[in-house]
């Protein structure tokens, strides 16, 4: 998964049609748990999603503006409009029916 940050970011999400973003922290434990799933997912599953992270400890801009309070925090952003947001740990069956849901939109 690629690493984004307060240079990259608003870049980056602007050339995507679909992306997931992890918004996480190398100290947490809940956000290494997430980061399992959601590598399981980018590498198990043909995705229409680009799946990419934001260490909030490196990218304090792009946190504040999105307002990240709790870690981890998915969101998803289709054409460049953020469309969900999750916060805490999430299922794998729980992320998968939601990209689903934005798949088909």
């Amino acid at each position: 998964m690629v690493e984004l940050n307060d240079k990259n970011f608003k870049e980056t999400i602007g050339n995507k049609k679909l992306v997931l973003v992890d918004f996480y922290a190398t100290w947490c434990g809940p956000c290494g748990m997430q980061s399992k799933v959601l590598e399981k997912l980018s590498s198990s599953r043909s995705l229409n999603f680009d799946i990419v992270k934001v260490n909030v400890d490196e990218a304090p801009n792009v946190s504040m503006e999105y307002g990240i309070e709790s870690i981890p925090t998915l969101m998803i952003f289709k054409d460049n409009k953020l469309v969900k947001r999750t916060v805490g740990y999430t299922e794998e069956e729980e992320i998968l029916k939601i990209m689903e849901e934005f798949e088909k939109v």
